[in-house]
């Protein structure tokens, strides 16, 4: 009896011992600096070694594709600060070891931002080495998978709507405008608000998604070509207030139709950096224009968001806008979802 014990013994450490030595290979999405044309990408074999420093190594089992992860992908935006670099600007996983306090093996975690895929090595691959003060717990109400269908671009949305509140706009003040609707941070914003009880404007340029859009909770549809050209300093007021993922004449339209006292948490450039309007609507309407930024926000931002997402978010309307496809196809993605092709949320299985 103690022979046995002993053999298992053995046979047991012989099976971590190889654990450990799978765990120390995996593979990854690898962007070197290319041509003009964007960078080169490649599938790789690393090592755990190839890591950069951190004090929490994950096992990522999910990612997505955010707008960013578009631009990097593709080159068409500096997003991309480090080189060779494995893209990626969120994930979800478990934590494989850790030495920060907060953290231990087997803690499902996700991430967001903090120059992951940009300046720190990415989402995606099948291993990240990160800091434990960039992780999240991950909310019991959702899976990994669910974390990763709301993503970056959810969990932007629930910043906005949190942006929105602390600047006053509750459903009895009017409706709030959302641009970019059937985008990732759109399509959130539209079930969130839906969900508190605002009614919704949604603006789109895809006239064919407009059952999508109202599914989601939206009670209009605006076409994004009245939102697209030069604004006047001040229009017809519209709207308590919106949700902008879009920038440009855009914001600088939805700026002009803020009733008086509103409020717009901008946190996009999907039609470009540039804001080209005038301050007609803060000093004669009082209208608050809120920056929301996701990459760099507190922890206890974070986590206030993530749960408000766990409180907030209708998950019948989270799985209807979302698909589930490999991680190898996230480089076709790429282009697609610059393009405005790519409806809804994309969960990337790893």
């Amino acid at each position: 009896m103690v022979g046995f014990r002993s053999e298992r013994g053995v046979v047991s450490a012989l099976r971590s011992l190889q654990g450990d030595c799978d765990m120390q290979r995996f593979k990854a999405l690898v962007a070197s600096k290319g041509a003009a044309a964007g960078p080169e990408l490649a599938w790789k074999e690393l090592g755990e070694a190839d890591l950069m420093d951190g004090d929490v190594l994950v096992r990522v089992s999910h990612s997505t594709i955010n707008y960013k992860d578009g631009l990097a992908l593709t080159g068409k935006a500096p997003v991309i600060r480090r080189w060779p670099m494995i893209p990626g600007i969120d994930f979800a996983g478990t934590v494989v070891s850790s030495t920060h306090g907060s953290f231990k093996a087997g803690d499902a975690v996700i991430l967001n931002g903090w120059g992951c895929g940009e300046t720190h090595l990415g989402a995606y691959a099948q291993m990240a080495r990160v800091k434990g003060d960039w992780l999240v717990p991950k909310p019991g109400a959702f899976t990994a998978a669910e974390t990763m269908a709301i993503g970056t671009a959810g969990y932007t949305a629930m910043l906005c709507v949190l942006a929105l509140e602390r600047n006053g706009l509750t459903p009895d003040k009017g409706p709030i405008v959302v641009t970019g609707a059937a985008g990732g941070v759109g399509s959130v914003a539209i079930a969130l608000l839906a969900k508190l009880g605002y009614q919704v404007i949604a603006s789109t340029g895809r006239a064919g998604e407009r059952d999508y859009l109202m599914r989601l909770g939206a009670s209009e549809i605006v076409d994004r070509a009245e939102l697209a050209a030069p604004a006047r300093p001040l229009g017809k007021e519209r709207w308590a207030g919106g949700i902008d993922a879009v920038g440009s004449h855009t914001l600088a339209n939805v700026l002009s139709m803020v009733r008086y006292g509103g409020a717009v948490a901008a946190c996009g450039l999907a039609q470009g950096m540039d804001l080209a309007t005038s301050v007609a609507p803060f000093i004669l309407r009082g209208v608050t224009l809120a920056g929301v930024d996701s990459v760099m926000a507190p922890k206890a931002v974070r986590v206030e968001a993530w749960n408000r997402l766990a409180r907030d978010l209708d998950k019948a309307k989270l799985h209807a806008m979302t698909v589930t496809r490999p991680i190898e196809d996230v480089v076709a993605l790429a282009p697609e979802i610059l393009a405005g092709k790519v409806r809804g949320r994309v969960v990337l299985e790893i």
